[in-house]
């Protein structure tokens, strides 16, 4: 990681060598999630999914992210911002943190797991009974679906899967033909679960499992008859697989990211997995195939792939293993039975996810479409999901004769497919579909409802944090507000119609809107404290987001800390401010809380002499939400609300004493400490049970 800047030569500008390094502070992030997989106070099958979340975010950094240092690092020019060296330095940082995965898995989790009765049985500590099981087990389920593949100049090296599971066998003698190639692949079809249950009546255990990968190992000679298996190795190959699409060359989005869905599985090889034993011989013919260097290879003491191990969480029925059950309490401002139109003529709701239930959401969104009086919906859609009751819900109301129309960003990293799906779903039956706006992700959550009321049209509407995922809303922190607010639903309303129509926007009330004002107001109210702190008055901010790389922001908070405005930012992910650097960013604090719950929320408060400002946003303070997406913040304007964000978001936060970390001068992370004789608490257990005392659990 770069060093933090020192007292010598510093200036008031925002030397980008200066900055941390964006990557190994994603690195950096996920060591702390890591940290949750150690934690002898988290339930042991909590701690293995903790370990494979690290494996899945791994997955995504290498497919988003190391394509540029991969081909930086075999360009021989100074033409890239990477270079040989910042590869290298990346890759040993990801190295060291995959072997403390592989150690910690190995000595300490599945030990561990298996003092508790859950055990992975390998090859050699089965018994004949067992054995005679997996063999039977092959044959059945394995074999059919397994087509070994010798390699000869017609037929080379087949096409390998991102992530898919694979083995590479060296062979002995000669083939049928009398030939002496001596290479074969193995790929294992992704139908086929990774993890299998052993019957009980085999098992001492309660808790019996093999991983399909040693059920092949074992009976890989079987697919060679004739030939000898020597050396083999099972592999997994990671490719870039960030779509990228011309927006300005394609008639019709939609089909030309379907056909790049296709082709996604195929993009360049970025990392190479194979087991600790692979040979030097086989890991080299993969390295050439791939057109990988050495740093690419990572071989690892176990499972090729990690992330599939959540399946043995998911079959293990051990609930003293897992976290006690969670369920939130029904949005607490709400009155169950009472109509939602009613509800918010009176006030304002908001609803703190996953404290309180996102079924509060669905709830609104099925009353308006069980409404006769409700004529419109419109909604924007990032990630839902593949199996959705919101878009059903909205797939009734156009049944029922409403006009429906849905802002689907087809771009969605990763979430690409369900989205076109529910695209072609929902205009197949008459709703209105809009892609956006060209060269812009449209990553605002928003909903608008219309409604007659006598001879008036009434809106209400719906701001959110999150996506409309009820999935995820059980695993995220987010804030929703529902508000029949005019100013609020008069820019939701301007907002829908520039996305659908492409028409000028006309000037917002309440909703600050990127790529149009949100970082140049951000940044107002920046300087606007920073100016006052100069003059002697007293300067606020504190910020809380998944990630803060955009070098505008960065540069504003810098230049008003040194101007004397105290500045916290609680930043879940990446950050590449260097914070508490004598001399240069003393008054500015920066803090991770990982928790049991993914922190999502986005939190922006500034206060001046007693005046204070809260906004609640779907924007992170990175560049490409800023400038490369359509996003909103938006003020939340009651004393009583603003007061329940702060206390709950902000404060709570701040003074988390179990799972905060701090960020050092020196750009590293130091997890809180409790004070001598006193009980820490942490942010989110401390919400859980403040909502699980007022109905909720």
């Amino acid at each position: 990681m770069n060093t933090s800047p020192t007292e010598q030569g510093l200036k008031q500008t925002v030397n980008p060598s200066f900055l941390l390094d964006r990557d190994h502070s994603i690195l950096a992030f996920n060591e702390r999630v890591l940290d949750w997989a150690y934690r002898k106070d988290v339930p042991l099958l909590e701690r293995l999914r903790y370990l494979c979340i690290v494996s899945s975010n791994l997955d995504e950094f290498f497919e988003v992210r190391a394509e540029p240092h991969l081909v930086a690092s075999q360009r021989k020019d100074d033409s890239s911002s990477y270079s040989a060296d910042s590869f290298e330095k990346l890759s040993s940082a990801a190295h060291r943190l995959v072997a403390r995965q592989y150690a910690l898995y190995n000595d300490d989790l599945m030990p561990a797991l298996e003092e508790q009765g859950v055990r992975v049985v390998s090859h050699g500590a089965r018994s004949l009974q067992q054995k005679r099981w997996v063999k039977q087990y092959f044959e059945r389920e394995v074999r059919p679906l397994l087509i070994p593949v010798g390699l000869d100049p017609s037929h080379p090296f087949p096409q390998v899967a991102n992530k898919s599971l694979n083995f590479i066998v060296r062979l002995g003698g000669r083939d049928a033909f009398g030939r002496d190639n001596d290479i074969a692949i193995v790929k294992v079809p992704r139908v086929l679960p990774r993890m299998i249950r052993m019957p009980e009546k085999l098992c001492s255990e309660p808790h019996c499992f093999v991983s399909l990968s040693s059920v092949i190992r074992a009976h890989l000679s079987e697919l060679f008859l004739g030939r000898d298996v020597g050396e083999f190795s099972q592999f997994r190959v990671t490719r870039h697989s960030d779509l990228a699409v011309d927006e300005d060359d394609v008639k019709n989005l939609r089909t030309a990211l379907r056909q790049g869905l296709v082709h996604r599985n195929f993009g360049q090889a970025v990392r190479l997995e194979v087991s600790s034993s692979c040979s030097a011989y086989l890991a080299d013919f993969l390295l050439h195939q791939f057109a990988l260097p050495e740093l690419a290879l990572y071989k690892v003491s176990g499972p090729v792939n990690l992330v599939r191990l959540t399946q043995l969480v998911d079959l293990v029925n051990a609930p003293k293993l897992c976290f006690p059950t969670y369920k939130g309490t029904y949005p607490r401002q709400l009155t169950p039975g009472v109509s939602f139109f009613t509800q918010l003529k009176q006030a304002d709701v908001l609803i703190h996810q996953p404290f309180e239930s996102f079924g509060g959401v669905l709830a609104f969104l099925r009353e308006a479409v069980n409404d006769p009086q409700v004529l419109a919906i419109k909604q924007t859609i990032y990630r839902t999901g593949a199996d959705s009751e919101l878009m059903d819900l909205l797939r009734e109301a156009v049944r029922r004769g409403k006009e429906v129309t849905v802002v689907v960003e087809l771009k969605a990293r990763f979430d690409e497919e369900a989205n076109i799906n529910w695209a072609e779903m929902l205009e197949s039956i008459g709703a209105q579909v809009v892609y956006g706006v060209v060269g812009l992700k449209t990553h605002a959550k928003m909903m608008l409802i219309t409604r007659r009321e006598g001879r008036a049209l009434k809106r209400y509407a719906h701001l959110s944090t999150g996506n409309y995922n009820p999935r995820t809303a059980r695993l995220y922190t987010d804030w929703s507000q529902l508000t029949a607010n005019t100013e609020l639903t008069d820019d939701v309303e301007a907002i829908f119609v520039h996305l659908a129509s492409h028409s000028r926007l006309p000037k917002l009330k309440r909703i600050l809107l990127a790529p149009f004002h949100l970082q140049r107001k951000m940044v107002e109210k920046i300087e606007a404290l920073e100016r006052a702190a100069a003059k002697g008055g007293s300067g606020r901010i504190v910020a809380k987001m998944n990630a803060l790389t955009d070098e505008v922001l960065i540069k504003a908070l810098i230049s008003a800390g040194q101007q004397g405005v105290r500045i916290d930012l609680i930043v879940r992910g990446a950050c590449m401010l260097p914070a508490q650097v004598p001399g240069y960013t003393d008054n500015i604090r920066v803090r991770s809380v990982i928790g049991r719950f993914l922190e999502h929320s986005r939190v922006f408060y500034f206060r001046h002499d007693g005046v204070e400002e809260l906004f609640l946003s779907s924007a992170d303070w990175m560049n490409r939400n800023m400038m490369r997406r359509i996003e909103l913040a938006w003020p939340v304007t009651d004393p009583a609300l603003r007061q329940r964000v702060i206390d709950e978001c902000l404060v709570a936060y701040l003074q988390d004493g179990v799972d905060a970390w701090d960020l050092q001068a020196d750009g590293h992370y130091r997890r809180v400490q409790p004070l001598p004789h006193h009980v820490a608490h942490g942010a989110q257990a401390a919400l859980m049970q403040r909502y699980s005392d007022v109905g909720g659990a």
